[in-house]
């Protein structure tokens, strides 16, 4: 019984494995962005369709670092770079509205379609729209789920645009949102937020450009 426990354990394993593989290869050749997207197709593609089996956020992002190393050769990510300076950029822009950068520009993981992703902090939604308009900066209006600790999960809303190279993401949360824990949408790990003097360290720190970098700066992070 022990036996088939422990074989059962290791062909969970091997799955979330495959899964966060093939979901970090959609991803860094710019098939997928989004990382909830690139797990359902992967798991589709491998014919995996057991809940149990689905990786979380940190196995998907480590797969995605690691393929990153060995078609990079080890050199440090540019493109990374390129996305945080971008991320640095807007958030001087938005610094009106307590900007945060999160997702994948944040922990490392980010692929060449990886738009920077910004949480943007007001009461009046709207105002973002005018920053934006007012800046001529033409941007598509969408809606995004966040998700909460405790379970919640809101429609926000969210707009889309290009800063150079770069997608830019940028959502609007009310200002309470910066007092409550937001979690990954994956598997309700808690997710990180950086103010733009973090971004700014992770910056002049270089690599390594994992999570525990990142988290080497996040402290008081909210």
């Amino acid at each position: 019984m022990r036996r088939d426990r422990q074989h059962a354990g290791t062909r969970l394993q091997e799955s979330r494995h495959r899964i966060a593989l093939e979901a970090a290869r959609l991803i860094t050749e710019g098939a997928v962005r989004d990382h909830v997207l690139a797990r359902s197709k992967a798991a589709d593609r491998l014919g995996i369709h057991d809940q149990a089996s689905l990786p979380g956020q940190r196995d998907i992002e480590d797969a995605v670092r690691e393929r990153q190393r060995l078609f990079n050769d080890g050199r440090p990510d540019a493109l990374l770079r390129r996305r945080r300076e971008t991320a640095l950029e807007a958030m001087a822009f938005f610094a009106a509205f307590a900007p945060r950068v999160v997702g994948p520009v944040l922990d490392g993981g980010a692929g060449p379609r990886t738009p920077v992703t910004l949480h943007l902090h007001h009461d009046d939604v709207d105002a973002v729209g005018r920053a934006l308009a007012d800046a001529g900066i033409p941007a598509d209006m969408v809606t995004r789920t966040v998700a909460w600790r405790g379970g919640a999960r809101d429609e926000v809303t969210a707009w889309l645009f290009d800063a150079g190279d770069a997608a830019m993401e940028v959502l609007a949360l009310p200002r309470d949102a910066l007092r409550r824990t937001l979690v990954s949408s994956l598997d309700n790990t808690v997710l990180r937020r950086a103010r733009i003097e973090q971004v700014g360290l992770l910056l002049a720190a270089g690599e390594p450009t994992g999570p525990a970098a990142a988290d080497a700066h996040l402290h008081g992070g909210r």
